[in-house]
């Protein structure tokens, strides 16, 4: 059917009436008086009428809806084409369409934002190679987020590399990446034994190598099925360090697993960026000074494969950031160095007695962090952490170090210095409780309310709450669905929802293959440790600084009020070259805010050479909140 008209502008506020003081006048002056003023109002609304009717449209009209479809779709202000029974949503226009003389326009000041040097295309802002320098090598300090100050930003585009190729779809993607798109040879020289990344003509090929597991990691996980119930539905969140590209985490995919693996900018030279080109999550990260980005209580199982971190030095704090991030009752697993030592100190070309000594250290600092060593078997070690510190505590009182740490945030994880202590968890009323709660197995406890917000308030609320927040995004899933046809085409795998609240708008997208980083700015509400309840994966940020990722990473970000957030903490043009940085080149951009702050970023995005379109939200023409798209999948041949 046709597009209805479109809207009247906003009426100018209409005057005041008279308030008519009865005092001592009788009624027949009265009568007179009230009809004089019927009179001049009725004269006064048809003059308006006639004079204005040949310009301004009547009020737009609801959209027919039909039975399987329950959301209004958004009207174009000046299209009149005919639709079809399922039509797209066409950009909103909101240029003026009246005869009422306007100021002339000011003239545009704005230019096209310049591309950046070539040689920034793989430009990583808060872990640049080039700036290590200048930082203390102690603890791999010089490794760990250094942003440029505000006055050192680039305030220019990232270009792509030579050569950029569409990357491989889901799941081919797991195996191959186009040499191009990350042309880093160094790895293959490093890792030629170990089988992590073979060149193929133009492509890489991984062969699921690594560290611990040369002939693949499938035959490695299933050692590791023999003691930890990965197929349980139990184990959904792991954390993998030092990750190299990401061979573990997609083995356990297999297993509905997701893993956030980490691994900082080395000389192993992009890593993560093979990682995240194959499809699979990743960011750059290390144990150094800091905490890891995460709240308290996340992992279901910690992983580490020949990682090299120093366990047992600086009084054992990574091993108990280890013990912070896990929750209770979770595994910790660990192979190579020192495990497996006596069968394996000769090919490491390490002494004997030092690796026992260290494997020494090694047991009785977990033992110290009440964790149950609960088996060793050819190249890995297996140890699990305690339900609840009902025992705990009393050990802690016979031993002289660590303490359970006194004070502090155990969730917070944004720059938060490392401690020498052990994270408490929240106490039980039983010694069979498990602290913070019991969860459900997976997938079920995607939709099921986490303990963390029943904690937070009361069950019932909470739940209410929960259930609500889920059936808002999936609706708003099915409208993005609409104006955004490559989602609905499963066009999409790595995707990053800058604002994620609860998690719900990853939640509405496990029907299709993809999996999303969810952040929770750290300094908004602090829900990042029920997405992880939810068995979801995300991390703190602020995005007045560049996210810790290498360029063309992320097929689709979604902003929800997060231009609101920040519009008076920095410039939102660095957030969106930040978002140009990190978006493929064939991505898409979907931000939903105020209409006002939507037309600020628009006139940036436009400066950015993108074709941003504004469309109502699933809420319809008269609701505040807009939907500013970037789809740029046609810009680039697959």
């Amino acid at each position: 059917m046709a597009a209805p008209p479109p809207p009247p502008p906003p009426l100018a506020p209409s005057h005041q009436s008279l308030t008519l003081l009865p005092l001592t006048l009788s009624p027949a002056p009265l009568m007179k008086l009230l009809a004089i003023s019927l009179l001049c109002s009725l004269s006064f609304i048809l003059g308006s009428y006639t004079k204005y009717s040949a310009t301004i449209s009547p009020p737009l009209q609801a959209p027919h809806l039909s039975p399987s479809r329950c959301l209004p779709l958004p009207l174009n202000f000046t299209t009149t084409t005919t639709h079809r029974s399922t039509p797209s949503p066409k950009p909103l226009d909101f240029e003026p369409h009246h005869t009422i003389p306007l100021p002339p326009p000011q003239e545009k000041t704005s230019h096209f934002l310049a591309s950046c040097p070539k040689n920034y295309t793989n430009y990583c802002p808060c872990q640049d190679p080039s700036r290590q320098k200048k930082f203390a090598i102690e603890r791999f300090f010089h490794r760990e987020r250094h942003c440029p100050e505000t006055h050192e930003r680039l305030r220019c585009l990232v270009p792509r590399p030579a050569g950029y190729k569409s990357p491989f779809p889901w799941p081919k993607s797991r195996d191959y990446a186009w040499f191009k798109n990350v042309p880093f040879p160094r790895l293959i020289l490093y890792k030629k034994t170990q089988n992590w990344i073979k060149l193929e003509g133009d492509r890489f090929f991984f062969p699921g190598g690594g560290t611990s597991f040369p002939m693949g990691a499938k035959g490695y996980v299933d050692l590791i099925k023999r003691v930890v119930p990965l197929k349980s539905g139990a184990i959904r969140t792991v954390l993998d360090v030092g990750c190299g590209v990401a061979s573990f985490g997609a083995s356990l995919l297999d297993l509905n697993i997701i893993t956030m693996s980490i691994a900082p900018v080395d000389i192993h030279e992009a890593q993560v960026q093979f990682a995240l080109e194959r499809g699979l999550p990743a960011m750059l990260g290390i144990l150094s000074t800091y905490r890891l980005p995460y709240p308290s209580r996340s992992f279901d199982m910690a992983h580490c494969s020949r990682c090299l971190a120093p366990w047992t030095n600086y009084d054992g704090q990574y091993l108990m950031e280890i013990d912070r991030v896990l929750r209770p009752g979770g595994y910790w697993v660990l192979s190579g160095p020192p495990i497996s030592w006596r069968t394996s100190y000769k090919g490491w070309q390490r002494e004997a007695k030092e690796l026992e000594n260290e494997q020494i250290v090694l047991e009785d600092l977990a033992k110290r962090l009440c964790w149950k060593k609960i088996a060793e078997r050819g190249p890995i070690a297996v140890w699990r952490k305690p339900t609840n510190h009902v025992h705990c505590v009393q050990k802690l009182k016979a031993w002289k170090s660590p303490k359970l740490c006194a004070q502090g945030n155990p969730d917070a994880g944004w720059y938060t210095k490392l401690e020498t202590c052990i994270t408490p968890l929240p106490k039980v009323k039983d010694i069979h409780d498990t602290s913070g709660g019991t969860l459900e197995k997976w997938p079920k406890r995607l939709n099921t309310a986490p303990p963390r917000s029943r904690n937070e308030m009361e069950e019932r609320i909470a739940t209410k709450a929960f259930n609500e927040d889920n059936q808002l995004w999936r609706k708003r899933v099915s409208y993005y669905e609409i104006i955004l046809k490559s989602l609905a085409r499963r066009k999409y795998r790595n995707i990053i929802d800058m604002n994620a609240n609860l998690g719900g708008f990853a939640a509405a997208l496990t029907k299709y293959p993809v999996w999303v980083m969810n952040v929770v700015p750290y300094d908004a509400n602090n829900t990042l440790g029920i997405i992880y309840e939810r068995g979801l994966i995300g991390t703190y940020m602020n995005w007045c600084e560049a996210f810790s990722t290498y360029p063309r990473t992320y097929d689709l970000i979604h902003a929800n009020g997060l231009f609101s957030m920040y519009i008076n903490k920095c410039d939102i043009l660095d957030i969106l070259l930040e978002i140009y940085r990190i978006l493929r080149p064939e991505g898409a951009l979907i931000i939903r805010d105020h209409v006002d702050i939507i037309f600020k970023v628009k006139d940036i995005v436009d400066r950015m050479r993108w074709n941003g379109k504004v469309f109502h939200s699933e809420n319809g023409p008269y609701h505040p909140v807009k939907v500013l798209l970037v789809d740029n999948s046609e810009q680039i041949s697959s």
